[in-house]
């Protein structure tokens, strides 16, 4: 199975979380059953890698064990929340596939299902 997981959830309420949370098990299960997988930091998500990078903080652990799985953050959407140099500090590829956003449609038309946090 081909599956590109997006994370648009920001990391400023427990809702987004949850859903980050959920996005990262949810690449974990894949990376087990040997799918091929991208993970893709989108919107606000992009908010999350600042965090995630620190070894402190409380997912830190799963972000580790999904990260070989990280596609990229969006560049529009990390230069729009002023997070470009958290996104490069974390050694996350800035994407602009199309229109300085990741290509969604490039993903399909390459055979992944998209699932959206």
């Amino acid at each position: 199975m081909k599956l590109a997981i997006v994370l648009l959830a920001g990391s400023d309420t427990p809702d987004g979380a949850g859903r980050m949370a959920n996005a990262f098990i949810t690449a974990l299960e894949a990376q087990e059953a040997r799918d091929e997988i991208r993970i893709v930091f989108d919107g606000a998500g992009t908010t999350w890698l600042k965090a995630l990078a620190d070894p402190e903080h409380r997912y830190h652990r799963l972000f580790e064990n999904v990260r070989g799985s990280v596609a990229g953050a969006c560049l529009y959407c990390a230069r729009a929340y002023d997070v470009v140099d958290d996104v490069e500090d974390a050694n996350i590829p800035l994407l602009d596939d199309y229109k300085d956003h990741p290509s969604i449609r490039g993903m399909l038309a390459d055979g992944f299902h998209v699932l959206t946090f």
